[in-house]
C-alpha cells in the first residue's frame, strides 16, 4: 500500500509564492521521501500535530510541510508549506 499525495489549493498557492530554489527543494523531498512511501509516520523526523486529527509535519530546512494523513483513502493531503516562523498561525 502505497501513498499518494495531493495538495490543498492554498498549499499550491504558498509553494507557488516561494522563489524557484526553495520551491524545488521542498518538491523534491516530497516527491523523494512522501510520494509512493508505505509509511510517511516513520519518514524523516516527521511529528504528530496537535489539535488535528491524523495531522502530521516535516521539516526540509527552515520551511515545515503540514499534512493530514487519510488511511482509508492511502492519501496524504498537504494543507500548508511555509517558513517556520508562518506556518504554525492560523
Amino acid at each position: 500500500m502505497s501513498y499518494k499525495i495531493t495538495f490543498t489549493s492554498k498549499a499550491q498557492k504558498q509553494l507557488g509564492k516561494m522563489d524557484a530554489r526553495q520551491k524545488l527543494i521542498i518538491k523534491s523531498w516530497i516527491d523523494k521521501n512522501l510520494e509512493g512511501c508505505t509509511n510517511p509516520r516513520t519518514v524523516g523526523d516527521g511529528k504528530k500535530l496537535e489539535g488535528v486529527q491524523n495531522g502530521w509535519r516535516w521539516r526540509v530546512g527552515t520551511y515545515r510541510i503540514l499534512a493530514v494523513i487519510e488511511d482509508a483513502v492511502v492519501t496524504i493531503e498537504v494543507l500548508k508549506v511555509g517558513h517556520r516562523r508562518d506556518v504554525y498561525r492560523r
